[in-house]
Order: structure tokens, then sequence, then C-alpha cells
């Protein structure tokens, strides 16, 4: 998910608050496709 979205070292060293941003929606996203398929399914 980080390389589909753009999200590298290099952004994590120019704007580390952008970074977090960025990998916290990542992990809200694999937490709702997790929840969807497999425990609502």
């Amino acid at each position: 998910m980080k390389q589909s979205q753009g999200i590298t070292e290099q952004l994590k060293a120019d704007n580390a608050l952008e970074w977090v941003g960025q990998i916290n929606n990542i992990q809200v996203c694999a937490m709702e496709s997790v929840n969807k398929e497999i425990i609502y399914a």
C-alpha cells in the first residue's frame, strides 16, 4: 500500500508529520479491509 500511494523514506525525512498521517491512513484502510473480508463476511 505504501508503494502504491508513493510513501517513501524520503517523505519521512522531509515531512515526518505528513508521513505519519499517510501511514495512519493506510492502517485504517487495512483494518477496514480485514473487517469487511474476514469478520463481517
